[in-house]
């Protein structure tokens, strides 16, 4: 059973009024609670927000917030973009008032299974995937959390029947009180967000509360080639594991070009390698989580086999765009750090012209000169990072500066060959141009085929 909130005359502070805050304000006005909601923003940027959640009784505190706001609050609910260390939640805390991620209060409220899938890289294709898996088997399923359906959107669709798949980022995770997943994800573990974490152990820390509360009925999924992984192994559920590289005690592994579940001793094959449709390695890492997590779900194999095969993708996930006068444009926008970038040209046997930057995460981009150096022409460099990559290249990475996403296509376009593929992987996150990683590969597919359009016109 879970605990439930008793929203009835309940006063509510909701930090953040984008998508995730709307969500959770309409939530909770509409279960009684006194709403107010903040956010830096100006009422001119949020118009439209501002104007549904007036019309429905929420107060809003616009354009900044006011260490006043937390007085007498009983509950503050934030946005995942809101930083845990923002003044206003530390004197939250401070108040001993709850402070509460939008996931955590979903969970209370939501029926059904969750099935969350967290990890630094292939969160929104596995949370995809899974949810395709357990659509096709039959099974009534939800996706929805980090992927851009905020969870509490899902609640009043959901049944005792049904599975929510979630993708959780560790944004989400960090003010999480008593979330319990049914099935739980750990994909991967590598530095990320180091611009909002003060180490790599309090971010790994922030993933591994997915299994802070889960029981011995529960499961954890989780990758057994990952160092920092096994070393993090929660106890007290039961454990399944993924490999592509060995054999495992319980999970989905490889074996002679099959994808293999085992569980209890029993074994059974449910799908060819060679029949996985996503490109790289990673994505097989990928497509063995989803398969373990879809069949501790309940899908069957027959379904299971179907759903990997018919199976395309996810938008901005290593997402061919065209290709013009012999030269293959990939859109990978959702690389946000060295190692989605890193994997994205892996899936790629060579000539490639990578468009690398935006906003600094905190890592160094060293990681990615190896590859580069196998695989790639040249990098064109963009947005604030630009100097800070440039810096770690040194003379070992050809490179030019484009500063716009728009200045780098031309560039690409000049210097490929019939042949090289042009691959947008950026290692950074998109917020210095860009509203988010999704509009800023909406841009590069619309700049590609304006180019494409502009070639078969001349």
């Amino acid at each position: 059973m879970r605990p439930g909130y008793d929203f009835q005359g309940k006063r509510v502070l909701v930090i953040g009024v984008a998508r995730t805050g709307r969500v959770v304000s309409l939530f909770a006005r509409g279960y009684g609670a006194t709403v107010t909601a903040t956010d830096t923003k100006p009422e001119s940027e949020l118009r439209a927000a501002a104007e549904e959640l007036r019309a429905v009784g929420v107060q809003l505190e616009l354009g900044g917030h006011p260490p006043e706001l937390i007085r007498g609050k009983d509950l503050v609910v934030l946005s995942p973009g809101v930083p845990s260390n923002l003044p206003l939640v530390v004197a939250a805390r401070q108040a001993s008032i709850p402070v509460w991620s939008e996931v955590e209060l979903a969970w209370r409220f939501l029926r059904g299974k969750l099935l969350a899938i967290t990890g630094s890289n292939g969160k929104t294709t596995t949370t995809a995937l899974t949810g395709h898996l357990l659509k096709v088997a039959g099974v009534e399923t939800f996706v929805g959390g980090n992927i851009g359906t905020p969870l509490l959107s899902l609640v009043e669709s959901s049944t005792d029947s049904s599975v929510t798949v979630a993708e959780l980022s560790s944004f989400q995770l960090e003010n999480t009180e008593a979330l319990r997943p049914d099935v739980g994800v750990l994909l991967n573990l590598t530095p990320d967000h180091l611009d909002r974490y003060a180490s790599f152990e309090e971010y790994a820390a922030a993933k591994m509360r997915l299994f802070s509360h889960q029981l011995d009925r529960d499961s954890a999924v989780l990758n057994a080639d990952d160092p920092a992984v096994t070393k993090r192994m929660p106890s007290g559920q039961q454990i399944y594991w993924f490999s592509r590289q060995k054999r495992v005690a319980a999970g989905a592994f490889l074996r002679d070009g099959q994808v293999i579940f085992r569980r209890e001793g029993e074994e059974v094959s449910l799908v060819r390698q060679q029949d996985i449709p996503l490109r790289g390695e990673h994505n097989v890492e990928n497509v063995l989580a989803a398969c373990a997590a879809a069949c501790l779900a309940g899908a069957d194999p027959a379904a299971i086999r179907s759903g990997v095969e018919t199976f395309r993708g996810v938008e901005h996930r290593l997402e061919f765009v065209a290709e013009i006068n012999g030269v293959a444009f990939f859109n990978d926008s959702k690389a946000t750090n060295v190692n989605a970038a890193l994997k994205a040209m892996e899936a790629f046997p060579g000539a490639l012209i990578v468009i690398l930057g935006g906003k600094d995460k905190g890592s160094p981009y060293t990681p990615l000169v190896r590859a580069l150096e196998q695989r790639a022409r040249t990098a064109i460099l963009i947005g604030e990072a630009a100097e800070k990559i440039a810096r770690d290249f040194g003379d070992s990475v050809p490179y030019v500066h484009a500063e716009t996403l728009e200045r780098a296509v031309e560039l690409a376009m000049s210097a490929a060959e019939p042949g090289d593929t042009v691959l947008l992987a950026p290692a950074c996150s998109s917020f210095d141009q860009f509203e988010d990683y999704e509009h800023r590969g909406r841009v590069f597919k619309q700049l590609v085929r304006s180019a494409q359009q502009r070639s078969f016109s001349g």
